[in-house]
């Protein structure tokens, strides 16, 4: 496994298809479109109802398969006979799948080879959820594994994979952009390396294995009697595609979408465990350890915006022990 691989001088794409659902996977397979091994079908979920509106809408990598001109099949079940079938009848020589979300099993898998990009540094954080629990564990880095796609949760054997530094403020937003850039490069020399016969493959270290489950909705709950960074992490790790909030003591929610932890000073003014102080047009929330400060807050039905703002509009929230 390299760090650093070096491609074949004069790469020679295969015939491949693409799997993939999420803006991660629509960035990846904008990628592939560019390189020599632009996919003959791009094979995603039918269309879901997302957003407020709950309006019907495609998945992301649907819509970039469509601006890329690209043959596209979305199927609920990738195994059932007719997608197999479909997936077949486009003779792929070898498959590309990242952030698919369905589990592509036998006849296909063991039928056609695939390489399978992952969002986190193998063995570390394989499953559903990589780059939040990466934020939520205070991870220092992160990075992208391009690895053999096998019947196992992400633990096939690795062909590349590069280290990412997680900056002190990073969100999952601005992280899975990055990394899904990499992602799309990685992945490219990988397939080069494939169509040249030169793919090394390295077995997964079972030593390092965690486990990165999927978010629960209870999770997005900000609970202060944990410690206020652990809070101000998963705010990062879920904005700004899941959202954080408080409960306030009328029943409603307070959606925060930026925050920083501080440590207690013992000044007056300083709010308590579980209660919101309001001062000097800011927000902050007494942790179990620290004070949590609200820096972008939501409110119910409105949009983002920073806690000075929303204090000149509206009155002090009420949240206490």
């Amino acid at each position: 496994m390299s760090s650093s691989p070096e491609a074949p001088t004069q790469p020679t794409g295969r015939r491949h298809v693409f799997f993939g659902t999420t803006d991660f996977a629509a960035t990846v397979l904008r990628r592939l479109a560019g390189s020599p091994h632009r996919p003959s079908l791009v094979v995603t979920p039918p269309d879901s109802r997302r957003g407020r509106g709950r309006r019907e809408s495609p998945p992301p990598a649907a819509d970039a398969a469509r601006e890329l001109e690209i043959e596209l099949l979305q199927v609920p079940s990738v195994n059932d006979p007719d997608a197999i079938a479909a997936i077949r009848a486009a003779s792929p020589q070898v498959g590309a799948v990242c952030a698919f979300g369905q589990l592509i099993k036998d006849p296909l898998l063991g039928e056609l080879p695939m390489l399978n990009v992952h969002p986190s540094l193998l063995p570390r954080w394989r499953g559903a959820a990589p780059i939040e629990r990466a934020i939520m564990a205070g991870d220092a880095e992160t990075g992208v594994s391009v690895m053999r796609l096998t019947a196992g949760l992400d633990s096939g054997p690795v062909a590349h994979q590069q280290r990412v530094v997680i900056a002190a403020d990073e969100d999952f937003g601005s992280l899975a952009g990055r990394l899904a850039e990499l992602g799309g490069d990685l992945l490219v020399r990988a397939l080069d390396l494939d169509a040249a016969g030169e793919l090394d493959l390295v077995e997964q270290d079972d030593d390092g294995v965690t486990y990165a489950e999927k978010i629960d909705p209870a999770e997005r709950r900000l609970d202060p009697g944990r410690p206020a960074v652990e809070l101000a992490a998963t705010v990062r790790a879920l904005t700004p595609h899941v959202g954080t909030f408080i409960e306030l003591d009328d029943g409603g929610r307070l959606g925060v979408r930026r925050a920083a932890a501080e440590p207690r000073h013992g000044a007056d003014g300083e709010p308590a465990e579980a209660e919101l102080a309001t001062a000097d047009d800011t927000l902050r929330l007494g942790c179990g350890d620290g004070v949590l400060r609200l820096e972008v807050v939501q409110p119910a039905g409105g949009k983002p915006m920073p806690a000075d703002a929303y204090l000149r509009g509206h009155a002090p929230p009420a949240r206490s022990r």
